[in-house]
């Protein structure tokens, strides 16, 4: 296992192959760090020389930035017209990607993984998170969903095979996730976690179904497979038809 402190987080990688330290796969672990150091960089808000933080500037222009920018911002332009402006990278006055760009890094990494012949991982950055294959021979990964209000303990358990897990909530950065429609945080959801097969969607997507506030359930049941389990203000468990599958019901979570 490689825990690695990088975007504000720590990331964690751990192969569960029967060979996990395998040149091509160990080389593999320290691309996606690598790679994951290359985003923070890049995306970061926080450091004034970064790509996004020189653009916000208006510094450079969206046609002078790397692919990877372009790319991101057209990921983003994307999500932003299909919620509705829930989706929003211009809240609160300054260019901020964030919404979209954890997700869709650990993704890569996780395809790096995968590219180098690992079948069976985990790769989280914070509520971000890409499972693959097996945790052990017969066991699918057991994925807490973290308390909204408790930070030590989790409110649910996921079961997972091969899964993308997205959390969007205050817990973690505070009230970092503003409502376009109000510039104010919402405050209709304590948490909102949202599975499916692309982390670099289920990230974005959790970030605008949490701005909806519960109508962010309907919302995700339209967006063919993809799931969501929402935490309400009053301490409600809520979820889509298809999170049945993967709830661990042996597990009681603290509320």
């Amino acid at each position: 296992m490689r825990v690695e402190p990088v975007m504000g987080t720590m990331v964690t990688i751990d192969v569960r192959d029967p060979h996990p330290r395998e040149p091509a796969v160990e080389a593999a672990v320290n691309a996606a760090i690598a790679w994951l150091h290359e985003v923070d960089a890049t995306f970061s808000t926080y450091r004034t020389g970064s790509e996004i933080s020189r653009m916000g500037r208006g510094e450079l222009k969206e046609s002078e930035c790397s692919p990877e920018v372009r790319e991101v911002l057209g990921l983003c332009a994307e999500v932003a017209r299909r919620s509705g402006g829930c989706f929003d990278i211009h809240s609160g006055g300054r260019l901020d990607p964030s919404g979209l760009v954890k997700g869709w890094s650990v993704q890569r990494a996780a395809e790096l993984l995968r590219a180098a012949g690992a079948r069976s991982y985990f790769v989280g950055a914070g509520g971000d998170i890409v499972t693959r294959g097996e945790a052990a021979p017969g066991e699918r990964w057991r994925v807490g969903i973290r308390h909204p209000e408790i930070a030590d303990q989790v409110a649910m358990v996921l079961e997972a095979g091969d899964l993308a897990i997205a959390t969007s909530g205050a817990y973690e950065r505070g009230d970092h996730i503003l409502d376009p429609r109000t510039g104010r945080a919402p405050c209709g959801l304590l948490s909102m976690t949202v599975v499916g097969p692309s982390l670099t969607y289920a990230d974005a997507f959790a970030t605008a179904a949490f701005v909806m506030g519960e109508q962010g359930l309907h919302w995700i049941a339209g967006m063919n497979g993809y799931e969501a389990l929402a935490i309400t203000p009053d301490r409600r468990t809520v979820w889509t038809p298809g999170m049945d599958a993967l709830l661990v019901r042996d597990i009681a979570p603290a509320m």
